[in-house]
């Protein structure tokens, strides 16, 4: 067993934030890493993913990123920055450790690893990130479909699929993406709607939507809200002649109700209108070459790729810990109490306008204020 102050569990940019905060304060710390590589998930997301939060408000603390990057940050610049900021921090994770569990022992947190290593803590942050396990849900009739099912987190580019028709499930910002992607090489593309939507525009005549975000932010929220939705309206136009019906809740109220982030357009919409992408309704049950949905139709596909979404599962760590979690099963503060203090969640706050990035650079600075302290006391 490995005696640390604090513990870090995950080395993606939650983590790798957290480690820059601690480094910066001179407190010390160890990180450990079920993967073999910082920022694991960038390195295997599908290949045209970009940041849909600007670069000002994306990096991590410290450490702007490079100055001839995009406004919109790409996959494999993000890589190569966290990779670039671990080392910058000398942040040397424990790779191949994955945890199991963390427990109370005395006045200090026993982090147990699958490979029977385990680290003794006074303070624990739980760095693991709101997509850590799939949703894989499973539908009707499912085992007579001839064709692949996968989840979205296997889809790397559309090469596979020439020559295929491809049913992409689910229209949040991956499945829309994902459903562009296909479409852009000219594969048929299904996208299967289950519910109303909220769309907005990534850039709106010239400014980044997320900007406009903040502004709104500033207003009487009646107001707010009534200009974002005025902004989709200018945006797209009436969508249910296009299988989408929008949402009565504004795209912020959404967000700061549900936690549920809009879906950031960046063309999905006009794919849809030129019928390139055909929306089609909640599947209800699989045949043999494809399914049947909701309104009753039936169309045929080879590949089913279901964006249906992750879970954070941090109760799979903490037994007996229900009442830090709120209804998604995300914690109600970064800052554990009662029971649960020493122990600290960084980039699991949903419910803010600015991408996951900017909460996470937000509250390691709280949790970084909170450690320095408790190890100023003792």
């Amino acid at each position: 067993m490995k005696t640390t102050p604090i513990l870090i569990v995950g080395a993606g940019p939650a983590g790798l934030a957290m480690a820059g905060r601690l480094r910066h304060r001179g407190l010390e710390f160890e990180i450990i890493e079920q993967s073999h590589e910082v920022g694991h998930a960038w390195h295997h997301h599908y290949e045209r993913v970009h940041l849909h939060t600007v670069k000002e408000y994306s990096h991590l603390p410290y450490l702007p990123f490079p100055e001839d990057y995009p406004q919109y940050v790409s996959r494999q610049q993000l890589v190569d920055y966290l990779e670039g900021y671990a080392e910058h921090f000398r942040i040397q994770p424990h790779f191949g450790h994955s945890l199991e569990r963390v427990a109370r022992e005395g006045a200090d947190w026993v982090a147990t690893c699958s490979n029977g290593l385990s680290f003794k803590a006074r303070q624990v942050i739980f760095a693991t990130g709101v997509n850590r396990i799939p949703n894989i849900p499973l539908f009707a009739d499912q085992e007579d479909f001839s064709g692949t099912v996968l989840h979205s987190r296997d889809y790397r580019n559309a090469a596979p699929y020439q020559g295929e028709t491809v049913l992409v499930v689910g229209m949040g910002n991956t499945g829309a993406e994902i459903a562009l992607d296909l479409s852009e090489a000219s594969i048929p593309t299904l996208l299967s709607v289950r519910g109303a939507v909220n769309v907005v525009p990534r850039d709106f005549l010239g400014r980044a939507t997320q900007k406009t975000a903040f502004a709104l932010a500033r207003l009487p929220r009646p107001i707010g809200d009534w200009i974002g939705q005025q902004v989709q309206g200018l945006a797209f136009g009436n969508l249910r002649p296009y299988g989408l019906k929008p949402s009565p809740v504004p795209p912020a109220r959404q967000l700061r109700e549900t936690g549920k982030t809009p879906v950031i357009d960046v063309g999905t919409v006009a794919a849809i209108k030129a019928g390139k992408i055909k929306v089609v309704p909640a599947l209800k049950a699989f045949t043999p070459d494809g399914a049947i949905f909701e309104d009753g139709s039936e169309h045929h596909f080879s590949t089913v790729i279901l964006a249906t979404g992750y879970y954070a599962r941090l109760e799979a760590f903490l037994p007996h810990s229900d009442k830090l979690f709120n209804a998604d099963h995300l914690p109600k503060s970064c800052i554990g109490e009662g029971p649960h203090e020493g122990l600290y969640f960084l980039g699991f706050d949903n419910y803010q306008p600015g991408g996951i990035l900017g909460v996470v650079y937000r509250d390691s600075e709280r949790i970084a204020e909170a450690l320095a302290d408790y190890f100023g006391r003792g």
